[in-house]
């Protein structure tokens, strides 16, 4: 006896049970029938075609209505049956995205990885979250010996995978320049010119690229339409806008950036973050710039990490945990 066979044979037993005894039991058997049927691939139609012809067989003198009703019943199921079976191989594909796409989120986290500098006279704080698997956001540290400390954020306009690979070219072309990564404008001349040339003309992406000295305590840093940092002075326990002007990566490939300067004194710190943060939404709109700040001198007290951590969790948590675009903060508080 071959499996369809089999299946008929059970199917027929489940039938006479149930119309003889109208049992529980049967019906919890018909759910099992059901399941086994899926796994073979057994159509919706191909079981009402069998139920009618059992019944034929079980009951001769079946009305011929009822006969019939099974034929309009068999064709309904066959519309059915196509739109299940093409429900199946769409979420057959869409799992294997999904699989994909996992994959591609753990290469990204891998080629994109960044070590936080451990210095004793500055406390640096990051995290990046992606709304979804993978990341338009991108940070990144360089220490260059005892001299200075480099830090990258950059945002692409966009999101998925098209993002990412945005992102990896970035890290990689950033890679390529050392010599002149001490120097903002000529990093973000040097990238403008690689995205310019590289990216698809609907696709830009903002940087901000900063440069501590160690030595002389200065941040020296250019923008490339990024959003606008915070500067907190620990003297007047303020916050001010870290203003800097520059045309967005990709945009015009003879674009010139402008750079800026801040001296930093024990206990400032610079905050640097991507539009996910300060574009934060609720039921009420946008936050404003004073609700961020807030959370920050909550948590001030705090080491950097534990203050972005802190702040991170307060924005995810007035968004109903239901992040809408990557979320990228940096805190760089000197310490001595």
């Amino acid at each position: 006896m071959d499996f369809r066979e089999m299946m008929d044979s059970k199917y027929r037993d489940l039938l006479v049970s149930y119309i003889k005894d109208e049992s529980e039991q049967a019906l919890y058997q018909g759910q099992k029938f059901s399941r086994k049927s899926i796994e073979h691939k057994i159509s919706p139609e191909d079981i009402i075609s069998l139920h009618k012809y059992l019944m034929i067989d079980l009951y001769p003198d079946l009305p011929e209505h009822v006969v019939k009703s099974f034929d309009i019943l068999l064709e309904v199921m066959m519309g059915y049956g196509l739109a299940y079976r093409e429900h199946q191989s769409l979420r057959h594909v869409q799992q294997e995205l999904r699989s994909e796409m996992e994959i591609a989120s753990n290469v990204q986290k891998t080629l994109l990885s960044t070590e936080i500098p451990n210095v004793e006279s500055i406390d640096i704080g990051a995290i990046s979250i992606p709304a979804k698997m993978m990341n338009g956001d991108y940070h990144h540290f360089v220490q260059d010996e005892d001299k200075y400390i480099n830090i990258a954020i950059a945002d692409v306009i966009g999101k998925g995978i098209p993002a990412a690979l945005c992102m990896s070219m970035i890290k990689y072309a950033m890679d390529s320049l050392p010599e002149n990564r001490n120097i903002p404008t000529k990093v973000l001349g040097n990238l403008n010119r690689v995205v310019e040339q590289n990216v698809d003309p609907s696709m830009f992406i903002t940087m901000f690229y900063g440069v501590y000295e160690m030595q002389s305590h200065i941040f020296h840093y250019a923008s490339a339409g990024h959003e606008p940092g915070l500067f907190f002075e620990a003297k007047t326990e303020e916050f001010s806008d870290l203003e800097a002007k520059g045309l967005l990566l990709g945009v015009d490939k003879k674009a010139e950036y402008k750079q800026f300067k801040k001296e930093m004194d024990i206990g400032d710190m610079i905050i640097l973050m991507s539009d996910g943060v300060t574009e934060c939404r609720t039921e009420e709109g946008f936050i404003e710039k004073e609700t961020l700040i807030g959370y920050i001198k909550k948590h001030i007290h705090l080491k950097a990490q534990e203050i972005v951590d802190n702040v991170y969790k307060e924005l995810v948590k007035i968004q109903d945990f239901q992040l809408r675009d990557d979320f990228t903060l940096i805190i760089f508080k000197r310490e001595v």
